[in-house]
């Protein structure tokens, strides 16, 4: 799971020059590091439930105008998010915590060498970003700390780990342009989902080795970074069944009521993103 946040980093600055897909993959991944070195820290300090609620709160309402004012993409806190609450939900103990963020930090300096040396030295004709409006950054922010709350509030009702995936369907579909954006992009999440959810199944009722999912994992994080910036639903249907099987091989829990959990939280998250949008 640390190494998956880690490869993560791959997928920021894909079409731009070496030197901006540098920049942009560093912080990119710095974002992850940090995500992950947070969740360590949560799950090791044994801290009350709604302490998680509350760091991603604060985690996605900063992360949203950072990733605004250095126009990353993908858009939006969503990854860095997502992984302060899957490492914060494994339980204590099962890797050292030094191990687990140099696991993260590893995976992602990989990425932004690959990176660099896969990216084209420059780029016809010259895009010129502009920096977003200060008042279109903090209402965004705001957007993303409303949303995550509704959604990690009626999460803990549930469970923390409910918490954590309902933080994570609510952050997803934020990432869009504008409101009618953001409510397409919280459906295709919902269909992508359940897609992903039924070949997530697939995988694993038969109760494969740890050995084969780990090779499932690597396999299936190909076609997520392939259809991420290009079809949502698509990429979820990948990208679905990879957060199971990883999350499975970090704490293994019964498939079924895995799944079905799951389920139950992408709907409390896409339904917080779309009230608010």
């Amino acid at each position: 799971i640390y190494a998956v946040f880690g490869a993560i980093t791959g997928m920021y600055g894909r079409t731009e020059t070496r030197a901006r897909r540098f920049a942009h993959q560093t912080q990119g991944g710095v974002i992850l590091v940090l995500g992950v070195a947070i969740g360590v820290l949560l799950a090791n300090s044994h801290v009350p439930p709604a302490v998680l609620v509350i760091a991603a709160v604060a985690f996605a309402t900063v992360g949203s105008v950072v990733t605004d004012y250095l126009v990353l993409k993908p858009e939006g806190p969503f990854y860095g998010v997502f992984a302060l609450g899957a490492i914060a939900t494994v339980p204590a103990g099962r890797v050292a915590p030094s191990s687990a963020i140099l696991l993260c930090a590893a995976t992602a300096l990989l990425c932004v060498l690959l990176g660099v040396l896969d990216a084209p030295r420059a780029m016809t004709p010259t895009i010129r970003l502009s920096l977003p409006n200060h008042r279109d950054v903090l209402v965004h922010a705001g957007r993303y700390a409303l949303a995550i709350t509704a959604a990690g509030t009626a999460g803990l009702a549930l469970g923390v780990d409910h918490a954590n995936w309902a933080i994570a369907a609510a952050a997803g579909p934020l990432a869009a342009a504008d409101a009618s954006g953001r409510i397409r992009r919280g459906i295709h999440r919902l269909g992508g989902t359940f897609i992903g959810l039924a070949v997530a199944a697939a995988l694993l009722v038969p109760g494969p080795s740890e050995y084969v999912l780990a090779i499932c994992v690597m396999v299936l994080l190909f076609p997520t970074e392939l259809f991420m910036a290009h079809h949502h639903a698509v990429a979820l249907g990948f990208f679905t069944p990879l957060i199971m099987l990883m999350t499975d091989l970090a704490a293994p829990t019964e498939p079924l009521v895995l799944l079905a959990a799951r389920g139950i939280d992408t709907i409390i998250g896409v339904t917080a993103a779309i009230v608010v949008s």
